[in-house]
């Protein structure tokens, strides 16, 4: 949801009124001053994840995702333009962001490594569904209300409800009893950073799946241009803008309801590779929906104008979603079963790396190609792009196709 006001914030921030257009460029550098974090705390936070107590640990990002909603809401407010140029307002958020990065170095390893403590292995596939259930439920919700809120109350009021919201999630955590630490003796921190990057660099199915989804969400990044195809080229508004995205959030929870009771028990790994596939497909067709003609208004739901070219992007959307969700199901569970317990933070340290910041790097490479070559022809490419590192991933790990999702035998 924060994302989602953050993000139209600050496009609107860039918008001329005269040529009715803002700059693309910001939002791929949004996602630039996250990934710098993302990526560099990972390399480093792993190794105090095995080390520190999980529950405290998630507990201590979530006050400062609090605090970081306090920030970008005093900035959002209406009479610090009076006082802050609107060009130091984007640094400021550029630098509200890059703290948020940090967090999330330390959130995503320390809820992997506390979910897996919490579960039994032979439950790990089916819990992983669900928690990604859990997650896109809030993917789908927060951009749906953020659309709605920015519309009926502003910015500045959107973002209270996030800091509301927020405390809710900090509340449920504490619900959690606290785990015991399994890593206890200290090393160097560069010898447990390396053990962790040997680990997943040895593992030819943790390596191949962390590579074929980072390199996917990579090129196929188009969400972090909905603002522009909301206002620009589909002309749907704010409300609009909120559906779009949260479209890929409705289809993956559609998707993950259903392997929650028809799991993926035969050649995932295959069904991995298609997946990742009509992922990059329904992108392609997701960006030739801006190069159709008839934009003809159908009607207006809640301040949305709805058109044929509207209701295809939706689509494209939904079924891309879909697509995704399989991806992330299998991909979870690969890294639970196939990671040893004392080195769970480490592993998901870099998952973050791999996975996490490619969301931004994504989002940086789809604002900078937009651009360059336009912002349909840079979603087009990114969907092409997709379906290459399908093709290279199928003949590179061979393992990929043989893959099994059951718990491998423990050693006595």
């Amino acid at each position: 949801m924060q994302s989602t006001i953050v993000s139209y914030f600050v496009y609107q921030l860039t918008y001329n009124p005269v040529t009715k257009k803002g700059d693309a460029l910001v939002l791929g550098l949004m996602g630039l001053w996250e990934v710098i974090p993302a990526i560099g705390f990972s390399l480093f936070s792993g190794h105090f994840v095995d080390l520190l107590e999980k529950k405290g640990l998630i507990l201590k990002c979530i006050i400062g995702y609090l605090l970081l909603t306090v920030f970008f809401m005093s900035l959002a407010w209406p009479g610090a333009h009076t006082v802050i140029s609107r060009h130091y307002i984007i640094w400021l958020i550029y630098a509200g962001i890059f703290v948020g990065g940090a967090l999330r170095a330390f959130l995503s390893p320390a809820s992997f490594a506390l979910m897996g403590m919490i579960l039994p292995r032979k439950l790990y596939a089916n819990a992983t569904t669900w928690s990604s259930t859990a997650w896109q439920s809030g993917f789908v919700i927060g951009p749906l209300l953020g659309g709605f809120l920015i519309a009926a109350s502003g910015f500045h009021g959107s973002l209270i409800s996030v800091g509301a919201i927020e405390l809710i999630s900090l509340f449920a955590i504490i619900t959690i009893p606290v785990q015991a630490i399994l890593k206890k003796e200290k090393e160097p921190i560069l010898k447990s950073l390396g053990e962790g990057l040997r680990f997943v660099f040895s593992t030819q199915l943790i390596l191949a799946a962390l590579s074929l989804d980072m390199f996917a969400v990579l090129f196929g990044g188009a969400v972090a241009l909905l603002p522009v195809f909301s206002n620009e080229i589909l002309k749907t508004g704010e409300v609009g803008f909120g559906w779009m995205r949260a479209a890929p959030g409705i289809g993956s929870i559609a998707m993950l309801m259903l392997l929650s009771f028809m799991p993926l028990k035969k050649k995932p790994g295959i069904k991995l590779l298609l997946s990742i596939a009509g992922f990059g497909i329904t992108t392609i067709l997701f960006g030739l929906c801006g190069n159709i003609a008839d934009t003809t208004i159908l009607g207006t739901v809640f301040g949305c104008n709805i058109s044929w070219a509207f209701l295809l992007a939706f689509f494209m959307l939904l079924l891309g979603g879909m697509f995704d969700a399989v991806s992330v199901v299998i991909r979870s569970t690969v890294l639970q079963l196939y990671t040893p317990d004392n080195m769970r933070g480490r592993v998901a340290a870099v998952n973050t790396m791999f996975i996490s910041s490619s969301n931004e790097l994504g989002a940086m490479e789809s604002g900078i190609t937009a651009r360059w070559m336009g912002t349909v022809p840079a979603v087009v490419f990114g969907g092409c792009m997709t379906l290459a590192v399908v093709g290279f991933t199928y003949l590179a790990a061979p393992m990929m196709r043989t893959l099994k999702l059951t718990p491998p035998k423990e050693k006595a």
